[in-house]
């Protein structure tokens, strides 16, 4: 019987050794396209403010009181003058000390509104986070050059830059429809540390997507791809020409504002989403992040592949 259990034992060690052996070879020789490229820069950081003092007044002392503040209050009540107020004590030192208590606290509250509202002015206001991605046709070998020259050359470190690399990439992308054979575009509405957190959550799920980034340009860093990056993306021969393997591209924008995008179920609405993302301004973007994959010359990405990684994708 004690022979009977540790064998069964055994036969299970022997039985998971083997899975996952199987897993691990099987990921090494086909599927998951491992290179990708990136271009991004950006923040959520809201600008800084200037301080405006209130532009209320009041007059002092001796000319009489217009208005007053009642401490604590969200309202003005009107002071009265009384001519037997005396500066000596009793009766008018206590009408005295009540007028200051008046002004302090209109002046506090004065401040406190006027610093909330430099505060809450930008980061209350709507800030937008769109998604954009296009699955084309491995054939569009220009449309992956053109991605790998903007990557290299892009000045990602100023918001002007950034804006024209959006520009540049959706350009390419409506150059080429012909490769279009995927799409989906998705984008939504929160207030700026929300929306920062979405944006970086897209961003990171996309990048985990690649064993390796063979070229980024983030924030004017470049890093070309290293030998022992390359080697991750090698699988014996170039892109073939048959309609089996794949480019993905996505597109992430984080702008001020309200951008909605249509849902895709045609080739036009994804035309027309492209078109609204370069229209984006360099005053309104905030952060942008743009990834494709697969990047290393010999690395590919086969339907299988695509369909495992990108299940949202639909056709157009």
């Amino acid at each position: 019987m004690k022979i009977s259990k540790r064998f069964k034992a055994l036969l299970r060690l022997v039985i998971a050794l083997a899975l996952v052996i199987t897993l691990a070879f099987g990921h090494a020789d086909g599927a998951l396209a491992a290179s990708g490229g990136r271009i991004g820069g950006g923040s959520f950081r809201a600008p800084a403010r200037s301080y405006s003092p209130p532009s209320r007044t009041y007059s002092p002392p001796g000319g009489g009181y217009g208005g007053g503040y009642y401490p604590g209050g969200g309202g003005f009540f009107p002071f009265v003058y009384f001519p037997f107020f005396g500066t000596g004590g009793g009766l008018g030192g206590v009408f005295s000390l009540f007028i200051l208590i008046s002004v302090a606290g209109f002046l506090v509250n004065s401040f406190r509104r006027a610093s909330s509202d430099g505060e809450l002015d930008y980061g209350s206001s709507t800030v937008s986070v769109a998604k954009v991605q296009v699955g084309l046709l491995a054939q569009a070998r220009e449309l992956k050059a053109d991605l790998d020259r903007i990557g290299e050359r892009a000045d990602t470190e100023t918001s002007e830059g950034l804006a024209q690399v959006l520009q540049e990439v959706t350009l390419a992308l409506l150059r080429n429809p012909q490769y279009w054979v995927y799409g989906i575009a998705e984008s939504s509405q929160a207030r700026l540390e929300a929306a920062g957190a979405e944006f970086n959550r897209l961003a990171l799920s996309e990048r985990s997507k690649f064993n390796a980034e063979t070229l980024s340009n983030v924030n004017n860093q470049l890093k070309p791809a290293s030998s022992s990056a390359l080697t991750v993306a090698e699988k014996g021969g170039a892109l073939s020409e048959t309609s089996g393997e794949y480019i993905v591209v996505t597109l992430l924008v984080g702008t001020q504002g309200k951008l909605q995008l249509p849902q895709i179920n045609s080739a036009e609405d994804l035309r027309r989403s492209l078109g609204q993302l370069g229209s984006v301004s360099s005053d309104q973007l905030l952060a942008l992040e743009v990834l494709w994959t697969p990047q290393a010359e010999g690395d590919v990405l086969t339907r299988d592949d695509l369909l495992a990684e990108y299940p949202n994708l639909k056709m157009v």
